[in-house]
């Protein structure tokens, strides 16, 4: 039988990566996204590589939301077996002029939403003795940056999240990990950087080596390949004593 994997935000960017990685693998994917096609993107990536698939496009900012999609996954699929917690929005600005919408909003989607889901998740890979939980964080839960205080934050209580569920989890076989990417080069980074180039009156490339990844030794974006492959290893059923861990995908950034 197949296994199942629930990936939050996963009709676009790094989450789409991470789905059609497991989907490789054989595993049947329950979508999540708010794309109008979503349901179009899960389907096109169960066709291809013939496995079963199915989308929500549950608000993550509602707790009851996020838990009617674990339901969802459990109901469809009849099992789940890997949670991945990928879902993220962002916003920059200085911290005197950060709106508090913003700062609550991605509070809730980056780090309450890990939350909701795997405590609903809880239960049942309890009960049937395997879990694992996978939560997309980031570099800048490890490090900070000028301007990202409800990022930073939620990043960073990711981090301290996953630790605590790995310690709970140990006695069941559910592990729970982090994943700290630095930059991918995703339509939304992308998009970035064309606006990064028009404020600052600079080319693409000057964008890209004195913005985006000044910070990282390595200067190339993170491949989507690196992080989907990290993910299937934490999914492994021999993966049980990986856990409480956060693995620095960032070229470098957080060795200096």
């Amino acid at each position: 039988m197949n296994k199942v994997a629930l990936i939050t935000g996963s009709t676009s960017g790094i989450g789409l990566g991470i789905a059609e990685a497991f989907a490789k693998a054989g595993y049947n994917i329950m979508f999540h996204g708010l794309e109008a096609d979503g349901d179009k993107i899960a389907k096109s990536v169960g066709d291809k590589y013939n496995v079963k698939v199915s989308f929500s496009n549950a608000n993550l900012l509602v707790a009851d939301e996020v838990e009617t999609l674990i339901d969802q996954a459990i109901k469809v699929f009849g099992t789940l077996h890997v949670l991945v917690n990928n879902a993220g929005i962002q916003y920059v600005s200085p911290v005197e002029d950060f709106p508090n919408n913003k700062y609550e909003s991605i509070i809730a989607i980056n780090m309450n939403a890990t939350f909701y889901a795997s405590k609903k998740a809880w239960n049942f890979m309890k009960d049937q003795k395997f879990g694992r939980i996978i939560n997309v964080s980031s570099v800048h839960g490890l490090r900070a940056s000028e301007f990202k205080t409800a990022y930073v934050t939620a990043k960073h209580g990711v981090i301290g999240m996953t630790k605590v569920l790995a310690l709970e989890g140990a006695p069941y076989n559910i592990t729970c990990n982090a994943i700290c990417p630095g930059y991918v080069k995703t339509p939304l980074v992308e998009g970035q950087i064309k606006d990064q180039a028009k404020a600052h009156n600079m080319s693409v490339e000057e964008v890209v080596e004195k913005v985006m990844l000044k910070k990282q030794a390595v200067k190339q974006f993170v491949p989507l390949e690196t992080i989907a492959d990290m993910a299937l290893l934490l999914a492994k059923d021999t993966s049980s004593t990986i856990t409480g861990t956060s693995f620095a995908l960032d070229g470098g950034w957080s060795a200096q």
